[in-house]
């Protein structure tokens, strides 16, 4: 009993990290679920631990690859190509350290619209370029976000689940 307690907590722990991580891509995301849902049912058992894996897994699996081909699409069809999103990856990272907390959106902003708009040699251009790329972006975050959600929820339920009938 006290390793199946044990167990479910580090999992919800790693359920705050992966969500988190969804949002600040410094952090792991939803790798980190799955693998935390993966450990919690070998080490729990049972159908409601397994079940909710499956489910977890459906969820994770869902939620990258929309986050992926949208945001890809849209990028594609906007031309924006992959280094400018580096380079603001890139700048959020140092920007977490000179300016905590904010550092991360402010610096990506930057990073992205100082990339693009060296890009194309235009500053106005940058700016809706920018624009683009940052909807696209939040847009497949939330979507990964709400799949990751119900995952959690999935996990709660399944979680409650084995705690009841023990």
């Amino acid at each position: 009993m006290a390793v199946d307690i044990i167990v479910t907590v580090l999992a919800a722990l790693a359920y705050i990290v992966a969500l988190t991580g969804i949002i600040v891509p410094v952090l792991p995301g939803t790798i980190t679920y799955v693998i935390a849902t993966l450990i919690w049912a070998i080490v729990i058992g049972g159908p409601e631990a397994w079940i909710a894996f499956g489910l977890v897994l459906l969820f994770g699996a869902a939620g990258m690859a929309t986050s992926y081909v949208l945001t890809g699409r849209k990028l594609k069809a906007h031309e924006v190509p992959t280094w400018p999103i580096l380079v603001g990856i890139a700048a959020g990272i140092v920007g977490i350290f000179v300016i905590p907390f904010l550092g991360l959106p402010i610096g990506f902003l930057i990073g992205l619209y100082v990339s693009e708009s060296l890009r194309l040699k235009d500053w106005r251009n940058g700016l809706s370029s920018t624009w683009v790329a940052v909807k696209a972006l939040g847009i497949g975050i939330m979507i990964e976000l709400g799949l990751a959600f119900c995952a959690t929820i999935a996990f709660a339920v399944a979680a409650t689940v084995h705690f009841v009938t023990l």
